[in-house]
């Protein structure tokens, strides 16, 4: 059988590279949009944890994607929380989002840095209410002193400093207020704490328990981090869950499309077999076994394809966060080889009702 399985699909070249290469198609579909949205995770939880916080105060409306909600809070607050024993850094941020995604942070540069410093690679912190600070994948094909456009400012590069903490771009938070209307605002205050976690629940009770800061949110690193995943975030699994439902379809109605037509071709050779004896079985698993064999050979090559785009798109891009979640790898497996043998199913039972007789008349 494995002999007639791969000559019937040698035999038709073309429809089977076509088949194959719709199973390939889907795997890379649902392998691309979970790298896109899942890698914008990774990366920015990889930012977060450069900071160097091990708490953060925000507004109780803030997005947990900072900056998608505005600057809420007086940079006030900050004053406030230092004076909490076993706080030893209180940093305000307000950070600002652009119609790109590119999240700027309007930072005071002592307490940020004073988190966890920058790793300046050239130039030096702020000189002036324009001057902007950004990261070695930022600087390319920059220099310092080069100006470039942010908020539809102007700003002078006065350091560039090594990726990782937080965002892309840094500028004065007092330039960031003035820029956006948001003057004496911060979106979060990130804390740097003494023994952590030894302190970390004594300090939150203290803040809620600090006059007007009762509806605050207050999280350590890890509880914050956490809420930043797919399940929390149902706008993000509905989108992989459409992207994954199309490419199911695509899949389907390809292999449904070309094991029907392959089946109405072969109605001569389907009638000799049966004639010979052949059972209902044996012709259903003979066009399974095509589809399986064709379902294999496109997913081995859209996995392959997929991690190829990625090394290609993150030499290219490498601020594109383009990053292939292994789960999904095998998830996509799993949901092409599915697809394939559902829309082989109809097909098969058609090739096993045919009459003998009838088959071997066929012209």
């Amino acid at each position: 059988m494995n002999k007639l399985v791969v000559g019937n699909l040698v035999h038709r070249p073309l429809r089977s590279l076509i088949s194959a290469l719709a199973i390939a198609i889907e795997v890379i579909m649902i392998l691309s949009i979970t790298a896109i949205l899942l890698g914008k995770i990774s990366g920015f939880k990889a930012r977060q944890n450069g900071i160097g916080m091990d708490m953060i105060v925000r507004p109780a409306t803030t997005n947990n994607f900072l900056g998608m909600s505005g600057a809420g809070a007086s940079i006030k607050v900050a004053d406030v929380v230092r004076k909490i024993p076993h706080v030893e850094v209180v940093a305000p941020v307000n950070i600002a989002v652009t119609s790109s995604l590119d999240s700027i942070y309007g930072i005071d540069y002592q307490s940020f840095n004073a988190l966890l410093p920058f790793t300046f690679l050239s130039g030096t912190p702020f000189q002036g209410p324009d001057d902007v600070i950004i990261d070695d994948y930022t600087s390319e094909g920059k220099k310092i002193g080069d100006t470039i456009k942010i908020l539809n400012h102007d700003f002078r590069i006065c350091g560039i400093v090594a990726h990782g903490k937080g965002g892309r771009k840094f500028i004065p938070i007092d330039t960031m207020g003035s820029l956006n209307g948001t003057e004496g605002k911060a979106s979060a205050f990130y804390i740097k704490t003494e023994d952590p976690p030894r302190y970390q629940e004594e300090i939150r009770k203290a803040i809620l328990a600090t006059p007007g800061m009762s509806q605050y949110d207050v999280r350590t690193a890890e509880e914050y981090l956490s809420a930043i995943s797919p399940t929390k975030l149902p706008y993000m699994s509905t989108a992989i869950n459409v992207v994954v439902g199309i490419s199911l379809v695509i899949g389907f109605l390809v292999i449904f499309q070309s094991m029907y037509t392959a089946v109405m071709e072969r109605t001569r050779e389907i009638g000799i077999l049966k004639s010979l004896g052949a059972s209902r079985t044996y012709i259903v698993s003979l066009v399974l076994r095509e589809t399986a064999l064709i379902a294999v050979v496109g997913i081995a090559l859209g996995v392959a394809s997929s991690y190829l785009l990625s090394s290609v798109l993150s030499a290219r891009f490498p601020t594109l966060d383009f990053v292939i979640n292994l789960p999904w790898v095998w998830k996509s497996v799993v949901i092409a080889f599915i697809g394939a043998l559902l829309g082989a199913v109809y097909p098969a039972y058609k090739a096993a009702s045919k009459d003998p007789i009838d088959a071997l008349a066929y012209e």
